[in-house]
């Protein structure tokens, strides 16, 4: 094989096997090949590309931790490594011939797209802490999407046979949920009377301030229903079964909440980004993620702006200018990290984004786009912060020294 002096090597990352494609200067191929998704057959590919260029790229369209054991190995043998988003990829592809779709064609165009652009970002070996974080949050969306749909389930089930005590209950709190893993018919409630019912939720560990409250709601609801509704029987089996997994979910959703915050209270960036109004652990923690915990890829506090989404893109042409709309391309965990972190930060009566927001509210401008702008103004804060290693102080405009 002729050595040549330059080759980009792009590899559509799989999960248990990668395929790779290597073109030179030209834009030819050198090799396409599919390899498994384990060290010896990386460390393989590597030397093969070696052998093959004097200098050689590497391109890939994830960096989620299913890639993780490549990027690790690539970097790990001083490899130069370049992150080619799926969106991009999915856009060049309709650059080049034919319509169909393989992992050969999609490794080819991620290489050929790392040759011609200069300005993608470079992956840097991922931090531990931040790998842990990533993993840790992403488990809790998983908790919390099997939560919504427990409710939702839930409710559907309890509707069908005792509408009044489902619409008698906010199910997503403990107490309710305590109640109907035990009792949840009208025949059942009024059998219990107010004491049974009050006894079995002090017994079981509902919230004691709202247990007289919830057995009274209980008991009034089961009054005004005295028909068994078509099957009830199996009906209230399953939402008992539900309830009875909603309360293990709810308490592997706290733990892992305390798990994320002591894992993320051990970054060094973590007192300033929690000084931030609005800014807590879990905020956070995704914020981290989303970043990398490294600033190195953003030169300014514009360009996180933009990987957030909270900078409006141009559509101009012809005469017309200045017409700037939402952007498609950005990273949506970092743009609902600023969101939420701007809806929070209102709850300061009398802070710095509670008087920013009601000058924007004085401006005419509508709930959201003051929302956007209070977040757009948060990143350029938070920026500040992080780059000075301060932290942010309500009474003072300006950022102060942290505290040791």
């Amino acid at each position: 094989m002729t050595t040549r002096p330059q080759m980009w090597v792009g590899i559509d990352v799989g999960k248990q096997a990668h395929h790779a494609c290597a073109v030179d200067e030209t834009g030819k191929t050198v090799f396409s090949q599919k390899f498994g998704n384990d060290q010896a057959s990386i460390e393989t590919l590597i030397a093969r590309a070696g052998q093959a260029a004097q200098q050689v790229r590497w391109a890939i369209d994830l960096t989620s931790p299913m890639a993780l054991l490549l990027i690790t190995v690539l970097l790990a043998a001083d490899q130069a490594v370049t992150y080619v988003p799926g969106r991009v990829v999915n856009t060049m592809a309709h650059g080049f011939r034919g319509e169909g779709k393989t992992d050969a064609k999609d490794a080819k165009v991620i290489a050929e797209t790392a040759r011609m652009r200069r300005d993608l970002g470079q992956v840097t070996m991922p931090d531990e802490l931040v790998v842990g974080l990533t993993q840790l949050t992403s488990y809790r969306t998983d908790l919390m999407s099997d939560w919504v749909a427990g409710i939702n389930r839930l409710r559907a089930l309890l509707g069908s046979i005792f509408p009044t005590l489902e619409a008698a209950f906010d199910f997503s709190n403990r107490t309710p949920l305590i109640l109907v893993a035990g009792m949840c018919t009208p025949a059942e409630i009024c059998a219990a009377g107010i004491d049974g019912v009050t006894t079995y939720l002090t017994d079981n560990g509902a919230w004691k301030p709202g247990i007289v409250k919830a057995a009274a709601a209980a008991v009034d609801a089961a009054g005004r229903q005295s028909l068994a509704l078509p099957g009830e029987a199996d009906t209230a089996m399953l939402v008992k079964r539900i309830a009875r997994k909603l309360l293990d979910l709810d308490r592997e959703i706290k733990d892992t909440d305390k798990l994320i915050t002591a894992r993320f209270r051990e970054h060094p960036w973590a007192h300033i980004i929690e000084s931030l109004p609005g800014m807590g652990p879990g905020l956070g923690a995704e914020f981290l993620v989303g970043t990398g915990g490294d600033l190195a890829n953003f030169a300014s506090a514009g360009r996180l702006a933009s990987y957030a989404g909270l900078v409006p893109v141009p559509r101009d042409s012809g005469r017309v200018s200045g017409n700037l709309h939402r952007p498609k391309r950005y990273n949506r965990r970092m743009r609902r990290v600023f969101y939420m972190a701007a809806l929070s930060s209102l709850r300061y009566e009398n802070g710095p984004s509670r008087r920013f927001y009601d000058r924007k509210r004085g401006e005419r401008q509508i709930h959201t786009q003051a929302l956007l702008a209070l977040a757009r103004r948060l990143v350029d804060v938070l920026w500040a912060l992080l780059r000075d290693g301060r932290e942010f102080s309500v009474g003072n405009p300006a950022p102060v020294a942290a505290a040791a």
